[in-house]
């Protein structure tokens, strides 16, 4: 993948690509000197931050009218702040749950679901553990279930070294804490409390590198800026041994924890030209948005389904 940091794309890239972009046809209801303006508002997961970051920069390279704000606000504070009316478009990094949208239906927000990319809620240890490089899903269980009392390295495996294990994890506003507790302990928010969490996953990055016992968990993309100082473990779901990649989360074999990207655009947004054309924009651009934010790519039968719903999306913004 295109090696960017996160959230800080260069303008000579994004130049690069809106030019790369237009070659290939690019996006046909977005294109420079069509005058638009106005400000469009984004939120939402820390995870799809960089993904809707990058596709705002892009977006007005072209569109220099156009104002993209991109605030972080975690997958449960965006749906909060979108459901409340506050937002034009929010990220997730794990589809609306039921009260969410019962929420948003209250307060009269309709909205759009687009799945825009994937990713590898990676599992991630010290350089100096040299012991841990495969895990089982038990294992995990057993380190994060609620009632964990798992302090020590061998007491997860008896192999292991007599090392203090010290964890990092995702704050309960996180989507990443959402999926990983239910992935791995089979209910949302069902996760031991005597951890280290943060909504900042710098921090886990440093707290994790920063501790030969140290574990956490954290999006992709996080490790492959950090993979100097941080180890993937690879993940064992009952078929052997899986290193989070591109092709094993397309293929369905890093199991449980290859997940969905997704973005949120309220009905009402979608009225308003700059902001239809943006989620356009984002829509039909995710591939080259996904590279180069670095995270993974739709697998063909996804491409397909996001395509049906770009469309329909165009046939209710001509109507």
């Amino acid at each position: 993948m295109t090696k960017h940091k996160r959230a800080f794309v260069g303008v000579a890239g994004a130049t690069a690509l809106v030019a790369a972009l237009t070659a290939c046809g690019g996006n046909q209801g977005a294109e420079a000197g069509d005058g638009l303006s106005g400000t469009v508002n984004v939120d939402g997961s820390s995870t799809v931050g960089p993904l809707s970051t990058a596709a705002a920069e892009f977006f007005q390279e072209e569109n220099p009218g156009v104002q993209v704000t991109v605030g972080i606000s975690g997958t449960g504070g965006g749906m909060e702040k979108f459901c409340n009316g506050e937002l034009d478009v929010t990220g997730a990094s794990r589809p609306m749950d039921e009260e969410e949208a019962a929420v948003c239906e209250t307060n009269g927000v309709s909205f759009e679901e687009f799945h825009v990319a994937n990713d590898a809620l990676t599992v991630v240890v010290s350089k100096e553990n040299d012991w841990a490089t495969c895990l089982t899903v038990e294992q995990l269980q057993a380190i994060w279930g609620p009632n964990s009392e798992v302090t020590n390295w061998n007491q997860v495996d008896e192999s292991f070294p007599d090392e203090p294990l010290e964890l990092f994890g995702a704050g309960t506003d996180s989507g990443t804490f959402d999926y990983f507790t239910e992935a791995v302990n089979g209910e949302e928010g069902a996760t031991r409390t005597d951890y280290a969490p943060s909504e900042d996953d710098n921090v886990t990055v440093q707290g994790v590198s920063g501790s030969p016992g140290g574990m956490g968990y954290f999006g992709f993309s996080y490790y492959e800026e950090n993979a100097d100082t941080l180890t993937a473990v690879e993940i064992d779901n009952g078929d052997g041994c899986v290193a989070p990649s591109v092709e094993a989360v397309q293929d369905g074999s890093y199991a449980p924890l290859g997940r969905p990207l997704f973005i949120y655009p309220t009905t009402s947004a979608l009225e308003r030209p700059e902001a239809l054309a943006f989620v356009e924009f984002f829509v039909e651009e995710h591939a080259q948005i996904a590279e180069d934010a670095q995270f993974i790519p739709l697998n063909p039968e996804q491409e397909e389904e996001l395509n049906t719903d770009l469309e329909a999306l165009k046939e209710n913004a001509d109507s």
